[in-house]
């Protein structure tokens, strides 16, 4: 029996790459495209154009408002929780710390060694020099009781009572052994000839013809309803789809193709003339604000603002800053001479009190070894290292 798919194997590679749909452009994809590029533009622009909107006041808020109120609220946060935990930390809870557990490291270490004391050496001494000695003594003593009254009767039962029985046992053993072997190959034989050799010859000569019979019955009935169902089901489902439903479902499939694909690219299309128009709409509403609003303010702030801060700066505000400075030098210097007077008084009150501090010993510096001097080269009115002076005239 031939199977389904042969049928469709048979036909020609030919016809196969005629059926075969490549897109292009139609009169189908025409007619579809100016209609949906029309409608969606009309959908487009207006949430085109409040997308943009929404964008702009969002970027707006974030530069305006949200960015300096973040930066606000992190600089006070660090202000006024970050920096005083860390003071917390790194001058309260840091040296509390440390305390602690050096505290805690002497406490355990004195408990460790108290608990070694008290409960430790006096067992380890108990167990070696009391326990183990007489738990020795015990077991030599015990060991030579088991041997005395154990092991040396349970030898001479074992000798003399066991193995002469074993050797009788296994002699009986052997002879039931044998005669047990002699039934068994009788009653062997008995079973071959009056059960195996019957029914084989049963299998043989009997089931394996009715059984290949059967199967022959079988084979020709289910060939027959094989060729029935092929020809009233199969055939005709095969023409059905081959000839209806798959030129129907190719032509629906190239048209939902189409529409799909035209209807994708109206959308992009009509996103991009959307955002041209956005765009143009805004640069006209931000150039009339601009116009309305913020040119005006800076025409106040260069013209009037400017001026009037740099007469402020220049006229009240670097003299007063430069008296406050002076004035701050002026005041750090007294301060610090009144701290130096200070601290002398303190240090003469002191010494006067409790008397001068102690200086540290020196170690002795060794004396420099002495060298012979070297007598200076003779020159004109010398005659030897030293100076010779002339004998006075009488």
């Amino acid at each position: 029996m031939e199977p389904v798919g042969s049928l469709v194997a048979e036909e020609p590679e030919r016809r196969r790459g005629v059926d075969r749909y490549e897109p292009g452009e139609g009169c189908l994809t025409r007619l579809v495209r100016l209609p949906v590029r029309v409608v969606v533009l009309v959908l487009v622009v207006p949430v085109r154009i409040v997308w943009d909107g929404l964008a702009a006041c969002g970027r707006a808020l974030y530069r305006g408002v949200l960015r300096p109120v973040g930066r606000g609220l992190s600089w006070l946060g660090h202000v006024l929780v970050v920096v005083p935990l860390a003071w917390v930390y790194r001058w309260i809870l840091t040296p509390v710390g440390h305390g602690v557990a050096w505290t805690a490291r002497a406490f355990g270490t004195v408990l460790a060694w108290l608990g070694k004391a008290v409960f430790y050496w006096p067992w380890v001494a108990l167990w070696r020099y009391v326990v183990v000695p007489v738990g020795v003594a015990i077991g030599v003593a015990v060991a030579w009781l088991v041997r005395c009254l154990v092991v040396v009767p349970a030898l001479w039962v074992y000798r003399w009572v066991l193995t002469p029985v074993g050797h009788a046992f296994r002699w009986l053993g052997g002879g039931f052994a044998r005669l047990v072997r002699g039934l068994g190959a009788g009653l062997a034989w008995l079973g071959r000839h009056l059960v195996v050799l019957p029914a084989q010859w049963f299998y043989r000569h009997v089931m394996t013809p009715a059984g290949r019979g059967i199967a022959w019955v079988v084979r020709g009935l289910g060939a027959a309803v094989a060729a029935l169902v092929r020809w009233t089901v199969v055939v005709p489902a095969v023409a059905v789809w081959r000839h209806v439903l798959a030129p129907v479902g190719r032509a629906v499939g190239t048209a939902v193709t189409v529409v799909a694909r035209e209807t994708g690219a109206a959308f992009a299309h009509c996103w991009r003339v959307a955002g041209y128009v956005s765009r143009a709409v805004g640069r006209f509403l931000g150039t009339l604000l601009r116009w309305i609003f913020v040119e005006p303010f800076r025409w106040v702030y260069r013209t009037v603002l400017t001026p009037v801060g740099h007469a402020v700066r220049d006229g009240l505000w670097r003299p007063v800053r430069t008296a406050a400075r002076a004035v701050g030098r002026s005041v750090r210097r007294a301060l610090g001479a009144a701290r130096l007077s200070v601290r002398q008084t303190r240090a003469e009150l002191r010494r006067a009190l409790f008397g001068a501090p102690r200086q540290p010993e020196r170690p002795a510096v060794p004396e420099p070894r002495r060298e012979p001097a070297v007598p200076q080269a003779r020159t004109l009115g010398k005659t030897s290292g030293r100076d010779v002076s002339p004998p006075p005239r009488g």
